[in-house]
């Protein structure tokens, strides 16, 4: 298991930016696939994008190409999620993940540990 622990959530005004980061720690953390996913109140937790564990191949929800980078710092072991053109619909919980399957990983399913969750809340 690694332990993930979010920051970087907060407030924004609609357009803006934010970069969400996401520390691990335990088990060597170039060994995992890393992905973020968000939750909205009653609604399913969606996935937002995902970055391989060693080559750094992403892949991102249909939602969010185009205008979200997820990349990783190895030496750090962290994940980040740049954000931009935030808009009300982005308001949300979001999620860093790990998992241990090769391969694109999109499902909740796919991944073994998980973090708190860290707030977005954009103001229009």
């Amino acid at each position: 298991q690694v332990q993930l622990v979010e920051s970087g959530g907060g407030l924004v005004q609609a357009g803006g930016s934010l970069r969400l980061s996401c520390a691990a720690s335990g088990r060597t953390f170039s060994s995992y696939g890393m992905g973020w996913f968000r939750q909205a109140p009653g609604k399913e937790r969606e996935f937002v994008a995902v970055i391989s564990r060693s080559v750094g191949s992403t892949y991102y929800g249909d939602s969010v190409k185009g205008r979200f980078t997820i990349s990783r710092d190895n030496a750090k072991n962290t994940v980040y999620l740049q954000m931009n053109s935030l808009q009300p619909d982005a308001e949300t919980v979001y999620y860093c993940a790990a998992t241990t399957k090769f391969g694109s990983a999109h499902y909740v399913g796919d991944y073994g540990s998980w973090g708190q969750g860290t707030q977005v809340t954009v103001c229009s």
